[in-house]
């Protein structure tokens, strides 16, 4: 990968006194770490601290990368269909120990009646994915998609074993909400009205289309068979079943089948509604809605019952060592992923947040009371810990551990 001049390399954005190193780390990422355009930012006790872009949003370099900027965050989108499933828990709408077929019955044909909503958020209901081939078409059609679901049975006992539900916890997701709300709305409507509107971002599930193309960050992606050079990034015993037609990691990860993850950037895709895949957002957004729940969830007036929800300890099974689709220790609790041993992140336990393919990373972490977000469109091989994103989320601690010995009363 040819390095580029970071001084010559378009960066904007501002950074609070303190947290001058991200700044650097994310020139660096430019001048060292082959980025071609990316953003982040940081908010840190309900205030923005961080605010960066630059590079470019063409993989010919010719388009900065804008303030207003969009950009596809792959599996990022789980955190923000998360925040809609803690907005409904907030209102009272779903109970996390109630089963999935009280508030949807169809759910609980073959052999799926005991699966609880904690059991799905957990990503252990036991569907990861449908056996029908998905298509672009089929994928348009909600409806298909809840009879898709309805008729599959669970991989594995429900509650028993955990397997990451790459697409179906996003549509088992925006179903059980449209069954609940009162009113009846489409995932996209409840997500814009009872999150993006109080908190005032800007993120869609399936872009409008009046959003002029030139905003959105195009994605330079790699071919799927790049994995196997890259196989110290991501788990091993992931890629190798990946490759093996009957395996579930291949059932799950190669349905649709895709060449290539820039295939989700393309125009036909980015009209979907992929609750679990498909959100566009502005970096800044983002930040900002983790950073709201890294303080207790007020914008989006979540009562203290639900935050202690979404902070709680990942439960696992009993004899559940790794997850069966990623072949490591990946531990998700209402939504979203927790930390694990494949990937540790923030201060503690309590922390909680979603990555994207590529290297996309948000998270929340309450007990220093920070939202992070960091996306870039040049797809690196990661699965946790991108290089670019680990350097600025390290950064990110070391400010706020010089920040805390120069507060009264807290140093040591």
């Amino acid at each position: 990968m040819p390095k580029l001049d970071a001084t010559r390399t378009p960066i904007h954005g501002d950074v609070a006194p303190g947290f001058e190193e991200v700044r650097r780390e994310f020139e660096k990422n430019f001048a060292e770490r082959g980025e071609l355009g990316a953003a982040c930012a940081i908010y840190h006790e309900g205030e923005k601290v961080v605010d960066l872009w630059g590079g470019y949003r063409d993989a010919e370099r010719r388009e900065p990368w804008e303030q207003d900027t969009l950009i596809l965050v792959y599996s990022v989108s789980k955190g923000l269909t998360a925040m809609a499933i803690a907005a409904a828990h907030g209102k009272g709408l779903i109970d996390l120990d109630e089963r999935v077929a009280t508030y949807w019955p169809e759910f609980a044909q073959n052999g799926k009646q005991d699966v609880t909503v904690r059991h799905l958020l957990a990503h252990q209901a036991g569907v990861p994915t449908v056996n029908e081939t998905l298509t672009v078409e089929k994928m348009a059609d909600p409806e298909w998609l809840a009879d898709a679901i309805v008729a599959q049975q669970p991989a594995w006992e429900p509650g028993t074993q955990r397997g990451y539900h790459y697409l179906t916890i996003g549509w088992c997701s925006a179903e059980l909400i449209r069954r609940v709300d009162p009113q009846r709305r489409g995932f996209a409507r409840f997500f814009r009205e009872e999150v993006a509107e109080p908190l005032g971002i800007e993120f869609y599930f399936g872009v409008p289309e009046d959003t002029s193309p030139e905003r959105i960050a195009e994605i330079k992606a790699f071919h799927g068979t790049r994995m196997l050079l890259h196989m110290n990034s991501m788990p091993a015993g992931m890629v190798l079943a990946f490759f093996w037609p009957r395996s579930l990691t291949n059932r799950v990860l190669g349905n649709p089948k895709i060449s290539s993850p820039g295939m989700l950037d393309s125009p036909e895709y980015r009209k979907l509604e992929l609750p679990a895949a498909n959100g566009y957002g502005n970096v800044r957004g983002i930040a900002g809605a983790f950073g709201d729940l890294a303080t207790g969830g007020h914008r989006l007036g979540l009562p203290a019952g639900t935050v202690d929800e979404v902070t709680a300890l990942a439960e696992v099974p009993a004899d559940s060592e790794r997850d069966l689709v990623w072949h490591a220790d990946l531990r998700f609790s209402m939504g979203f992923i927790k930390p694990s041993r494949l990937f540790r992140f923030g201060s503690s336990v309590r922390a909680f947040g979603a990555e994207g393919a590529g290297g996309s990373f948000a998270f929340a972490d309450p007990d220093t009371q920070v939202g992070f977000a960091y996306a870039p469109n040049r797809l690196g091989f990661s699965i946790a810990d991108d290089p670019r994103e680990k350097a600025l989320r390290d950064a990110l601690y070391g400010s706020l551990g010089r920040l805390a010995s120069y507060r009264p009363g807290r140093a040591e």
